[in-house]
């Protein structure tokens, strides 16, 4: 991965690069080993890809990859040459890591309780740890942040939920209404802590 070393010095690249990679062992480690276990899904890309792994004979892992490769290609367009590249870099970790954890030979589900309120702290965090890197998780963030680039005032986590809501419409007949339920309560509290960061990030800054 090449990337203008005039836009940015080689310790804050070196920083972004670390986050990106760490942020993407979070989402790919929850959304494999808890999400989808649990049948819970929230309106992403791995949610697109769990509803049309019921409705295809095609393996999950290659129906992430494709969608990923369509966001990639609205990154590219829309968000400029430094986020498409560490967004590349993004979405090759988060594959490598959640096809990693997919395929593990042993679960670490506890209880949907618990596996529910742990998804949603870690994913949120992950998901701040990129954007605050200057990159996507080639998920929904994506439309939220051609959007926000377009017109600030558009606030990327709540775009982000209400995207995540209508896929899960789309998921009812799919997966049934309490995965539905447990969707709709993960887009609140995933974006409400994703916000909480974001904006102690931006205070701080």
């Amino acid at each position: 991965m090449v990337i203008d070393l005039a836009e940015t010095s080689r310790p804050k690249l070196t920083k972004s690069i670390l986050k990106i990679i760490f942020g993407n062992v979070l989402i790919g480690f929850a959304y494999a080993q808890w999400m989808r276990p649990n049948g819970i899904i929230n309106g992403g890309v791995t949610s697109i890809a769990m509803i049309l792994e019921r409705l295809t004979p095609v393996s999950i892992i290659y129906l992430a990859n494709g969608i990923t490769l369509l966001l990639l290609l609205l990154c590219l367009i829309f968000l400029g040459k430094e986020t498409f590249l560490k967004s590349v870099f993004s979405g090759i970790c988060y594959n490598l890591f959640f096809a990693l954890f997919t395929l593990m030979p042993f679960s670490f589900n506890i209880y949907i309780a618990v596996d529910f309120l742990l998804a949603c702290l870690i994913i949120s965090y992950g998901y701040y740890c990129c954007i605050s890197a200057k990159a996507s998780t080639v998920g929904m963030d994506v439309i939220a942040l051609v959007l926000n680039k377009r017109n600030p005032k558009i606030n990327i986590a709540k775009t982000i939920r209400y995207i995540n809501l209508i896929v899960l419409g789309a998921g009812f007949l799919v997966y049934g209404l309490w995965s539905i339920i447990f969707g709709v309560l993960f887009s609140f509290i995933n974006t409400y802590l994703l916000q909480i960061f974001l904006k102690r990030k931006k205070q701080g800054a």
